[in-house]
């Protein structure tokens, strides 16, 4: 019974559906990333690698031959993710294209050297292979000291074009009423966490999820601003080495 609570709530956190619109403080952003990964993840082939893989919350959606996972060596990720090698943060531990896919979410931010980061990305992944890359463009700053930026569409576009990727497509999620509702959650939650997750689900429930569901009511009814969004979401081919 623990065990199964415990994989609904990890579904619920990168999966929101009806009980994540209670329980999640993120889920305009989490959705948001989750529909638009969905669509585009069938595009992933052979060998992937997922750079920044944490608990591995897109696994079950990706049909590929093999999935590898990688994250940065130190307590919390030894202790708690489920990377399958922990690296330095900066070279990649893999040989030259070595890899047919590549997904990286919620991680570019925290890259202190953006260029070499994607030629890294570049050095692994064959010609031809794909990278899905999921990116904030507004959020509040997290996981500090280590958040280093964020994107717009023309300056994620810019920078993975120079380093050897064309973009096939390109999405935003969240947009408008729900980035304000989103952020007034996001206020709350830090405002109100504790050490105790069931004290978490009940702040959740009764000071979060109220905003929730009027977000979710007021971003159906009233205009769509798509220059005011949450994430960007892209889909790139590699097209030569850098």
């Amino acid at each position: 019974m623990k065990n199964t609570m415990k994989k609904l709530y990890l579904k619920e956190q990168f999966n929101p559906g009806v009980v994540g619109l209670f329980i999640n403080p993120f889920y305009f952003a989490r959705r948001g990333i989750y529909k638009n990964i969905i669509d585009l993840v069938p595009n992933l082939k052979g060998k992937l690698l997922d750079i920044g893989c944490g608990t591995k919350p897109y696994q079950d959606l990706c049909k590929v031959d093999e999935y590898v996972g990688i994250e940065i060596d130190d307590e919390g990720n030894r202790n708690h993710s489920f990377a399958d090698v922990l690296y330095d943060g900066k070279n990649i531990p893999f040989d030259n294209k070595n890899f047919d896919s590549v997904l990286t979410s919620q991680v570019f931010e925290h890259v202190f050297n953006p260029d070499v980061f994607l030629r890294e990305i570049n050095r692994v992944v064959k010609i031809d292979g794909i990278l899905l890359m999921t990116v904030p463009f507004i959020w509040d700053e997290h996981e500090q000291p280590y958040d280093y930026a964020r994107y717009s569409s023309y300056g994620l576009k810019h920078i993975l074009k120079k380093n050897g990727f064309d973009i096939i497509e390109f999405k935003k999620s969240g947009d408008g009423l729900e980035v304000i509702f989103q952020l007034l959650n996001s206020y709350i939650f830090k405002k109100t966490i504790t050490k105790n997750v069931y004290i978490n689900l009940v702040m959740s429930v009764f000071l979060m999820a109220p905003i929730n569901i009027l977000g979710l009511l007021f971003s159906k009814i009233l205009p769509r601003n798509k220059d005011l969004y949450l994430d960007n979401i892209v889909l790139a081919k590699k097209v030569h080495d850098v």
